[in-house]
């Protein structure tokens, strides 16, 4: 589905919503400000999706969009390993940058996630009047483009391109960067973009 500049511009600010609520969110938990850039909104074949999301070794906490559309996309709370590792440290008073990750981190990650994309979708679906739930979050600690890839191939749609709707988080004081990273399905955009017009030009 190709979006007008209007549509982008809509679903962009739609993002900035959302974000603004998870970076709220996160700045809490960690009692740092927590700073957000404008929300990207990327259409990329999935041959080349490797370009966009890179190979290095990440954290991703990953909620199936659910509610008035049964099986929407995805969300996913992305954090580099060594800002997972940054931000377990904080959370649970430890100091070691290069330790491995064990239950607790992962526990930990997996909360973090869950209210982050919790706050996204709750702000989102408020604008829209619309219903959408995370579903029970699953954590993958691997090569982001590899987890991306996976994610790809479980869509209910076949896809030659995916929309990566994408919004950096970034807490200075403990060096953590996140992304906010949602891959909609075809119906669920549909969904987005008519609500968005609806909101834009009430009749």
């Amino acid at each position: 589905m190709k979006l007008s500049a209007v549509q982008v511009d809509a679903m962009q600010e739609l993002g900035n919503i959302g974000a603004a609520h998870a970076a709220t969110t996160l700045s809490q938990m960690l009692s740092s400000t927590v700073e957000m850039s404008v929300p990207k909104i990327k259409v990329v074949d999935v041959a080349q999706l490797a370009d966009y999301i890179g190979d290095e070794p990440a954290a991703l906490v990953v909620f199936e969009l659910q509610g008035e559309i049964p099986h929407g996309g995805y969300i996913i709370v992305y954090i580099s390993r060594k800002s997972a590792v940054r931000l377990t440290n904080t959370m649970l008073g430890l100091t070691d940058p290069d330790r491995p990750l064990n239950e607790m981190d992962e526990s930990a990650l997996l909360e973090v996630g869950n209210i982050m994309a919790s706050a996204f979708l709750d702000a989102t679906a408020e604008l829209l009047g619309f219903i959408m739930l995370p579903s029970p979050p699953a954590l993958t600690i691997d090569m982001a483009h590899a987890a991306m890839q996976s994610l790809i191939a479980q869509m209910q749609e076949e896809i030659d391109e995916v929309m990566l709707f994408s919004t950096e988080l970034v807490c200075e004081e403990h060096r953590i960067d996140s992304d906010i990273i949602m891959m909609p399905e075809a119906s669920m955009l549909k969904t987005f973009v008519e609500r968005l017009e609806n909101l834009m030009n009430p009749s």
